[in-house]
């Protein structure tokens, strides 16, 4: 289990400590198999890996596959057990080698014993290849070739294709066909050249999605290993360091603390709180700490992927341990938060835990919502307390210190009864006054909502202290453009000059737009290389999309949608199930068709016009509130894409389908394609008819 441990722990960046073996040609072809094996091993033992004898034997097979494919003409680097850390996996070997002044990358992975392939078997070497390309500064402008290597098939044939990024499609091949292909690869190139460490030492710069994050943080990587590490992107590090220090500086003083960190969408909130838990996460310690979400689907996702995750490392040890056991100890992690005010309920005890890190703190329920909980669900009467304030009474039950770090997202509330960060800041200084304040410097931005209660903390200035590094202002979730969510938020706002300067600066991130759902899928199919995901998402009120087997009302088992694989019609893959924005909230895929119904619609005066599906018509939504909720729901959805999208808007069905008139649809499609969204066009064969 993961224990306590440092910031500043990490594998260093660069490629030396990356492989667990590395050399030139000459100096590969000219060592026995059994002083590499010994430095494999010495090296594995290092990261914290035992080296069993069937691993031993399949290294033995493969350096000597290597040393007789490995053409003289090839002035090559050699890598073998090459990390991947966003992936938690290794590359078996990799050739490095320039050709016409141009990095070459040969990705070579072993089917020790196989005859065939399988589609897994496809998925690994394109990740492999796509990580490099994406995420490995040295490897952006390079030529990238995945080959896996089946030890027992005689295949040979040889079908080199590139994508515009210059990463050939995985090739599959036997021992022989592989000798064949690169001696054919440097046959006749007198431009080959070798490489120096120019490649080696250029720095690493993932983007995981949450859920590779989480596996990542809870088998004892730290944040830095798995996140990027350019400019724009540092303060993810110097959050943490910033939370790290004032739960560090509450446990020595004896002090009560309530921290607020702020941030855009996809920014890395959550990462920064896995990262605190898994930092603390130790039983035994005096600063344990837990994340807590209200985000149920969230929660179950990360929580099964642990759970298989630990059960797969432990499989590897040999080591076997019942699912609900592995679970057990993953929920003393990674918590629902209503599990954990249910416990302040059954116990007046204080928690076990002296550090808490509540998700989308914004989202807790407000003083009606919870009190209406607690008399119809709990049967306790009279209850007068918001869930925030609640919250940090359970936490006050400490005698000695305790630490509230709530993650507060901006313009993303989407449910009725959501408290806002105001009720937070509001409880802490009026209800809890001898409870220290840290808030983010951004915290007063409108999108928090916090209305005058910040002002209320300023007030407080002997235990109120605002830090810059308490706030996440570029967005994480899309690694291809930072501008996302910003054009997203100009798309919204309506802001049309806006929302074309930024869709301009989007050319490394796809957005089409399409009125036939036949070719969004296939052009969805035609982007996701490897095991990138992808996905149909509408929002929880588009009620009309059931024409097109889009049925909301029917959504999508979240733990199914984003961990099974391609052959489970339950997983996001198939593009049967839908998810909305309650199941999308906090996750990501990395290619999404946006389904969008007649629930929210450009009107004839060109403003949003809002809606609500009830009986048999569409219904006007005049509360503010709840017309906001409805735009959030549309700016989740938008923003839940990490390379690209393709909205789907219908044509729609004039009567005797009133529910579907054509007007609904065309004046959103045409502003859609005003700021700039290009169209894709069906094609004869696929031609949409509506169902």
């Amino acid at each position: 289990m993961p224990t306590e441990r440092t910031l500043e722990t990490r594998v260093p960046l660069d490629v030396t400590h990356r492989a667990w073996y590395r050399a030139d040609k000459i100096a590969f072809l000219s060592t026995t198999s059994e002083k590499i094996i010994g430095e494999l091993a010495i090296n594995s033992c290092r990261d914290g890996f035992d080296t069993t004898p069937a691993q031993t034997n399949a290294w033995l097979e493969e350096i000597g596959i290597l040393q007789n494919i490995i053409p003289e003409t090839l002035p090559c680097r050699i890598f073998l057990e090459f990390n991947i850390p966003r992936m938690g996996r290794r590359i078996d070997a990799l050739l490095l080698f320039k050709l016409a002044n141009v990095p070459h990358i040969v990705i070579i992975e072993f089917k020790v014993g196989e005859k065939r392939f399988k589609q897994s078997d496809i998925d690994q070497v394109w990740d492999y290849a796509l990580d490099l390309k994406n995420f490995h500064k040295g490897s952006h402008s390079a030529v990238v070739i995945p080959i896996c290597i089946a030890t027992k098939t005689e295949r040979r044939a040889v079908d080199l294709k590139f994508s515009s990024d210059n990463i050939a499609r995985p090739l599959f091949l036997g021992i022989k066909g592989t000798r064949t292909f690169l001696n054919q690869l440097s046959n006749g190139n007198g431009n080959l050249t070798s490489m120096g460490n120019e490649w080696e030492n250029t720095a690493y710069c993932p983007t995981p999605t949450i859920i590779e994050a989480a596996r990542s943080l809870y088998s004892q990587h730290s944040v830095m290993e798995i996140t990027r590490n350019d400019a724009g992107a540092k303060n993810i590090t110097s959050t943490s360091a910033c939370v790290k220090t004032i739960i560090e500086g509450a446990a020595r003083k004896k002090q009560k603390t309530i921290c607020f960190v702020t941030g855009v969408p996809g920014a890395g909130k959550t990462l920064v709180g896995l990262n605190i838990a898994t930092l603390k996460h130790e039983k035994r310690s005096q600063t344990h700490a837990v994340y807590l979400s209200g985000n149920g689907p969230l929660v179950s996702v990360l929580n099964e992927a642990l759970v298989r995750d630990e059960i797969a490392r432990m499989a590897q040890r040999g080591e076997r341990k019942r699912k609900g056991d592995v679970a057990t100890e993953v929920k003393s992690f990674i918590q629902n938060v209503h599990h954990f005010r249910d416990e302040a309920i059954r116990n007046t005890a204080a928690p076990s835990e002296h550090v808490v890190i509540f998700d989308e703190a914004q989202r807790a329920w407000n003083l009606q919502m919870t009190r209406n909980f607690m008399q119809r669900k709990k049967k306790i009467l009279g209850f007068n307390q918001s869930e925030p304030e609640f919250l940090i009474s359970y936490m006050d039950r400490h005698l000695d210190w305790a630490v509230i770090v709530c993650l507060v997202g901006g313009g993303q509330e989407i449910n009725t009864g959501e408290a806002g960060i105001g009720a937070w800041i509001e409880a802490a200084t009026i209800k809890f006054p001898h409870w220290k304040i840290c808030l983010s410097d951004k915290i007063t931005d409108d999108e928090y909502a916090s209305g005058n209660t910040v002002e209320k903390a300023k007030n407080c200035a002997n235990r109120t202290t605002f830090y810059p590094q308490l706030h996440l202002d570029v967005s994480m979730r899309s690694f291809r453009s930072e501008k996302v969510s910003a054009f997203v938020k100009a798309l919204l706002d309506l802001d049309i000059i806006r929302g074309r300067e930024l869709f301009g600066k989007l050319s490394k991130y796809p957005i089409v737009i399409t009125r036939n759902l036949h070719l969004a899928k296939d052009w969805l199919r035609t982007k996701a290389r490897g095991s990138e995901r992808i996905g149909l998402l509408a929002s929880s009120k588009a009620l009309r999309l059931k024409p097109y087997a889009i049925d909301v009302g029917m959504g999508a088992d979240p733990v199914h949608y984003f961990l099974e694989g391609k052959d489970d019609p339950r997983s996001s893959f198939y593009l049967e199930s839908v998810a909305t924005e309650f199941q999308i909230q906090g996750l990501e895929l990395d290619w999404t068709c946006v389904a969008w119904d007649g629930d929210l619609r450009i009107s004839e005066n060109n403003s949003w016009s809002y809606h609500n599906f009830r009986g048999n018509k569409w219904e006007n939504i005049h509360h503010k509130q709840n017309r906001d909720y409805l735009k959030n729901a549309y700016r989740v959805l938008l923003t839940r894409a990490r390379q690209g999208m393709v909205i789907f808007v219908p044509h729609g069905n004039n009567p005797p389908d009133a529910t579907r008139d054509q007007k609904y649809f065309d004046n959103t499609y045409e502003y859609l394609r005003s700021i700039g969204i290009p169209e894709i066009l069906p094609l004869p064969a696929i031609e949409d008819k509506g169902y």
